[in-house]
């Protein structure tokens, strides 16, 4: 029998944002079993207080900085806090659903911020450290929907592939240095985001919302939600020593969900 896996990134300090609940916090508490030191961000400054006090009993240090990282000011703070970081995971919540025809150029604008270019500036602002220490990993949280498109969720799909050509290429050009940069992919995962989407179609639908959900998990092949944990452990390992030779990739996390043989 072999020693039990380590993942070999004790000690090394993680950037997470969106990381008080959900996916984010996730891979932010895998991180810190993993004994990395963190700095966690979102906007809501109590749910994130909860989890970093949490996550400290892990025996890791947690910096906390509420901020909206969207804004060239909320990403100054959280760098600024940041420092020198070795891991960075971005994450951040969709636009809103509706309509192609409902969408204007400021819309657009919003999604383009919120979802291709706060996380483009914050690889910015960190791969030059990672590149000159020649360590560094990066893993943006992006979805299912860039391998396949979800309708109402139009100025997701553009957002997030904008994000993901982005990756294709920086990928390649850092790699030399050291430094990986992956996409995670979620499906749907048991969380207040899956809760909300459940309602609404409970609500026009009119049925029970564990209707709603037992409904939607027979369009999963794993006939269930994923769990955060499950989430934040494979972001551990894409942070890991082990995924220094995965570069640039997408992966789906999302049960089978996507029917697509690559």
């Amino acid at each position: 029998m072999g020693a039990r896996m380590e993942l070999g990134i004790a000690g090394k300090r993680a950037l997470v944002t969106a990381s008080s609940k959900g996916l984010g916090r996730g891979c932010a508490e895998a991180l810190a079993r993993a004994g990395v030191d963190l700095v966690l961000n979102a906007r809501g400054a109590e749910a994130l207080e909860t989890t970093a006090e949490a996550l400290r009993a892990y025996g890791v240090s947690v910096t906390a900085v509420a901020a909206d990282i969207v804004t060239e000011d909320g990403r100054a703070r959280v760098l600024e806090a940041a420092g020198a970081v070795d891991i960075l995971v971005t994450n951040a919540g969709g636009p809103p659903p509706g309509m192609w025809s409902d969408w204007e150029r400021d819309d657009f604008i919003r999604a383009l911020d919120g979802n291709m270019l706060a996380p483009i500036a914050l690889m910015k602002a960190l791969l030059p450290g990672m590149m000159a220490r020649g360590w560094g990993r990066v893993v943006n949280i992006t979805s299912q929907s860039v391998k396949s498109p979800i309708a109402v969720l139009g100025l997701s799909n553009a957002a997030r592939a904008g994000l993901t050509g982005y990756v294709a290429g920086t990928s390649r050009q850092v790699a030399p240095s050291g430094v990986t940069i992956n996409n995670l992919l979620p499906g749907i995962h048991a969380t207040d985001r899956a809760t909300s989407l459940d309602s609404g179609v409970a609500e026009r639908e009119g049925i029970p919302i564990e209707q709603a959900r037992a409904n939607r998990c027979e369009t999963i092949p794993a006939r269930r939600y994923g769990t955060a944990e499950e989430f934040g452990a494979t972001c551990a390992f894409l942070c890991s020593q082990h995924a220094g030779f995965i570069v640039g990739q997408n992966i789906l996390l999302d049960g089978g969900a996507v029917n697509a043989t690559l």
